[in-house]
């Protein structure tokens, strides 16, 4: 009877309102974050006033990272709200958050009007973000996976890390658009603001949309019971943690290495213009967006593991190579604007494939609080700091390149992870 269930398909508008629903979410969350880390410079400034630039920018990044570092905390206490209470309330709760953390950026005075205040309420707001933040991303994940019929959860998975793309391109135009209409002095003096006034107001329009979808099926056939020590197949739970956590490493550090700080990276370090590396950074956002929905759909077919090996192995190979291609004088704006392109192709392979995989990894009845700390966790670690990393790196070995290091670092790790997952996608989901 319970394959029978199992196997019916869902309904499609249903399914159309719980894609649509968790784009909205994930695109606020990710705007919001494409936005702080290409203006880190100028609220650096405001925030954190230094006669030394690198310091202001350091500081900045480092409350970029802040928020971090409340997601696992988000991950696990939501995490176990939704694997009681069910996928749609946890949704509803973080996208509110989200929105009243995003607003309250573009509302706080600066350290010339309040003093220290300013930068203490500037980290309760990311600490508010990366709370909701690390609930999102399980809750999103998990609702577009348990809604998808059971052939095609690579697919429906896929818009998970697209719509997450598409909230970075959002914040890239938005950002672009908007220092060519006021002109760079006007976006810092008062324009940077306008991009985070922008995102909160998004917030209502989600919450009216994830109102109007059903739980999902999964959960609904779900026995909610209070975790165990041990998974359906005996394995034990930290086990699984300790794989999930380090497999996604490599993508954590990829996508805020080269998506979120590399605008600031070209700037300082390959000279190029602000819009330059704005536009390129874009370009690059739509490659991963478009390749994440290919790589999810192929990977029901052939399996989610050789996509993400095919990405692992390739950043462990190419970063290095790459990045000196890209620090070299005569490295034109065509051949860094391919560069960041193709590593936007890789990516892609990865982020397609991986967010059915996780959501595979967990039963349903534990699958929030599982994937959501695996995650976030490794988020925390390894993504949420790479900006700081970078440049930590970079001032302490004179050499940009020093930053090729840190990623190939994480893909050794995910290979290995990735190597030994087992593979989910033609099983049925736990």
């Amino acid at each position: 009877m319970s394959t029978n269930l199992e196997d019916r398909k869902p309904p499609g508008h249903q399914q159309f309102r719980a894609i649509i629903a968790s784009v909205i979410g994930n695109a606020l969350e990710w705007y919001d974050f494409t936005v702080y880390a290409f203006l880190a410079a100028i609220i650096g400034k405001h925030f954190f006033p230094s006669t030394d630039d690198t310091t202001a920018l350091l500081s900045s990044f480092a409350v970029f990272g802040v928020g971090f570092v409340a997601r696992p905390l988000g991950g696990v206490l939501i995490g176990l709200f939704g694997d009681k209470m069910g996928r749609k309330p946890a949704l509803l709760l973080t996208i509110v958050m989200m929105a009243a953390g995003t607003g309250l950026i573009g509302i706080l005075p600066t350290y010339a009007s309040i003093g220290v205040a300013a930068p203490i309420l500037l980290v309760l707001a990311r600490l508010l973000q990366g709370f909701s933040a690390g609930g999102e991303w399980g809750g999103s994940a998990s609702f577009l996976v348990e809604w998808a019929p059971p052939d095609r959860r690579g697919l429906f998975g896929s818009f998970h890390p697209a719509s997450i793309f598409l909230g970075q391109l959002s914040g890239l135009g938005t950002t672009a658009l908007l220092t060519s209409a006021i002109g760079s002095d006007a976006m810092s003096d008062w324009g940077w603001r306008v991009p985070f006034l922008f995102g909160a107001l998004v917030g209502p329009l989600g919450l009216l949309i994830r109102r109007t979808v059903d739980e999902t099926p999964a959960f609904k056939r779900a026995v909610v019971a209070p975790s165990s020590l041990v998974t359906e197949d005996d394995r034990p739970v930290w086990l699984t943690l300790i794989h999930a956590f380090c497999f996604v490493a490599v993508q954590s550090v990829v996508v805020y290495t080269f998506f979120s700080y590399f605008p600031t990276f070209m700037q300082r370090y390959l000279h190029l213009t602000a819009s330059q590396a704005l536009w390129s950074t874009t370009l690059a956002n739509a490659v991963v967006m478009l390749t994440c929905l290919a790589a999810g759909a192929i990977s029901d077919r052939i399996g989610r593991k050789p996509l993400m090996l095919v990405h692992c192995v390739a950043f462990l190979v190419l970063t290095y190579p790459l990045m000196a291609l890209l620090l070299t004088s005569g490295a034109s704006l065509t051949t860094i604007v391919a560069v960041q392109a193709f590593l936007g192709l890789l990516t892609g392979l990865f982020l397609g494939a991986f967010p059915a995989a996780l959501v595979e990894l967990f039963p349903t009845r534990r699958r929030l609080t599982g994937l959501g700390t695996a995650y976030n966790l490794s988020s925390m670690v390894f993504g949420g700091f790479a900006p700081f990393i970078a440049t930590w790196l970079i001032n302490l070995t004179g050499s940009p390149i020093a930053v090729s290091g840190y990623v190939m670092f994480a893909a050794i790790l995910s290979t290995v992870a990735v190597w030994r997952l087992r593979e989910t996608a033609h099983s049925k989901l736990r």
